[in-house]
């Protein structure tokens, strides 16, 4: 598996139209809310030119490139923290994730029902940032009260840890901030944080879902540019309806209408290549077995690391990783001409993994 990205955002707003869009599943989307009772889950492989290439210079039997996961929760409404709607029926099935991506409606159909009576990005976000926020403060909470009451000094300190935290959610407080906070926690309380998989923390971006009349002028999108600039977050531009449809044509219609519409990109090119940048994501291959695939892995993973990857026992038995950069191997232009040209070397387990990366790794267990 590569990554994962949990689709979040009001009920009516395009989420399982975008999902759809995106992997192709075609989940139930409809005009009303909670139609989506369960998540839709689709994985996806992300494409990458660099397989075909190394795929004919290495002779391999067959190749597998890296997944991303994407998760469609259902609509989140005023209180879900709380029940409201399902509430936190639906909240548990992102703590998961990598990454979240956030759609947001950019759009006025009167035919197409708004919980909150009409469009507004900047009200629509608060709502959910909210009630992930009060989601996550309950967690915490539950959290403090355990630790507090232990005999432990310790624990003890790291109830007072878990407040200071808490707190700063509470009060709203700049993703920087929450950050420096948890640069002083301590190793284990860095732990038990991770553990809690609180969703207010995980990276995220906006979609704005638009009209595919206003593609070039979206109504609305100034407003949320604005506003996620302001919070140094990204925004990724959407049509949903019409991505969908585009999936139903043919390659010469596809090619017409993406064209028609000044199209440059898929949706779900666009949302890869931001959920990269957003995780800081690289990718390396391996090619044990005549098999050639694709690993996605943290950028500055050292090959140890990315080995465990792999398979834990690799890590547990790692000895060495034979590396050659992508554009070693293709400026050679073979195996043998890049040995003999001694591109090919030998590195151990604090080298840091480079994306392009092609990597043999030697273990014993």
């Amino acid at each position: 598996m590569g990554f994962s990205i949990g689709i979040v955002g009001l009920p009516n707003v395009g989420k399982t139209t975008i999902f759809n869009a995106i992997t192709s599943v075609c989940a139930e989307a409809s005009n009303y809310p909670f139609c989506t009772i369960e998540p839709n889950i689709g994985v996806i492989p992300v494409k990458d030119r660099r397989l075909d290439k190394i795929a004919e210079i290495i002779k391999t039997e067959s190749y597998i490139p890296t997944s991303i996961k994407f998760i469609d929760i259902a609509g989140l409404v005023r209180g879900a923290s709380v029940g409201e709607g399902l509430g936190n029926k639906f909240l548990s099935h992102i703590r998961e994730v990598d990454g979240i991506a956030h759609v947001v409606r950019c759009f006025d159909i009167d035919d197409i029902v708004h919980v909150e009576g009409s469009a507004n990005p900047i009200r629509d976000i608060e709502i959910i940032k909210t009630e992930l926020m009060l989601s996550d403060i309950e967690i915490l909470d539950r959290k403090i009260e355990k630790t507090a009451k232990s005999h432990l000094q310790e624990q003890r300190k790291i109830a007072d840890s878990f407040k200071k935290l808490r707190d700063a959610i509470n009060q709203n407080k700049k993703r920087h901030d929450i950050e420096e906070i948890i640069k002083n926690f301590t190793e284990e309380e860095k732990r038990g944080l991770k553990e809690l998989n609180l969703i207010s923390l995980k990276p995220y971006f906006y979609i704005a879902n638009v009209d595919e009349r206003e593609l070039k002028n979206p109504k609305h999108f100034a407003n949320l540019k604005t506003y996620a600039d302001s919070e140094g977050i990204e925004v990724v531009v959407i049509c949903g309806k019409l991505e969908e449809e585009i999936n139903e044509l043919n390659e010469d219609e596809r090619y017409q209408l993406l064209e028609e519409y000044g199209i440059h990109e898929l949706a779900v090119d666009k949302i890869i290549h931001t959920g990269y940048r957003l995780l800081n994501l690289i990718t390396f291959f391996t090619t044990a077995r005549k098999e050639l695939k694709a690993w996605t892995i943290e950028r500055g993973t050292k090959a140890i690391h990315a080995a465990g990857k792999i398979h834990s026992d690799m890590e547990r038995g790692f000895i060495r990783a034979e590396v050659i950069h992508y554009e070693d191997l293709i400026k050679a232009g073979s195996e043998l001409k890049a040995r003999e040209l001694g591109l090919y070397h030998l590195e151990g387990k604090d080298y840091i993994v480079e994306d392009g990366d092609i990597i043999y790794f030697r273990f014993n267990v």
